[in-house]
C-alpha cells in the first residue's frame, strides 16, 4: 500500500508535467498539478477519462464548449474531451487519467 501527501509532492510546470506523475499502471496515471497565479494549461485532447480534484485554490476548467469553476475539495470527472484550465489565484490539484476499458 502506498500513500501520498498531495501537499508535499513537488511539481513542475506544464512543460515538465511528466515528472509530476506520482503513480502509474496500465489503467490509470495520477499526477500533481500546480498552477501559479495566472497559470494556464493549454487546450489538449484527452483520449482518456479524467478526474481533477482541487486540493488548494480554484481553477476554471474548460471541457469542449463547457466551462466550470472548481474550488477546494471539489472534483470534476469527464469523459474524453478537449480540456484546458487556468487559475487566477493559483491552485494545487490531483489529476488522474483513466483508460476506457471495453467490456467483454
Amino acid at each position: 500500500m502506498e500513500t501520498f501527501d498531495l501537499m508535499d509532492l513537488v511539481a513542475q510546470g506544464y512543460e515538465n508535467r511528466q515528472v509530476n506523475v506520482f503513480y502509474q499502471n496500465d489503467f490509470f496515471k495520477a499526477r500533481v498539478i500546480v498552477l501559479e497565479a495566472g497559470g494556464k494549461i493549454p487546450e489538449c485532447q484527452m483520449d482518456t477519462y479524467v478526474m481533477f480534484y482541487v486540493v488548494k485554490g480554484e481553477v476554471l476548467i474548460r471541457k469542449n464548449d463547457e466551462t466550470s469553476v472548481l474550488k477546494e475539495n471539489q472534483v470534476l470527472i469527464a469523459e474524453p474531451a478537449l480540456v484546458s484550465m487556468e487559475s487566477k489565484t493559483g491552485a494545487r490539484l490531483m489529476g488522474v487519467q483513466i483508460k476506457a476499458r471495453k467490456l467483454p
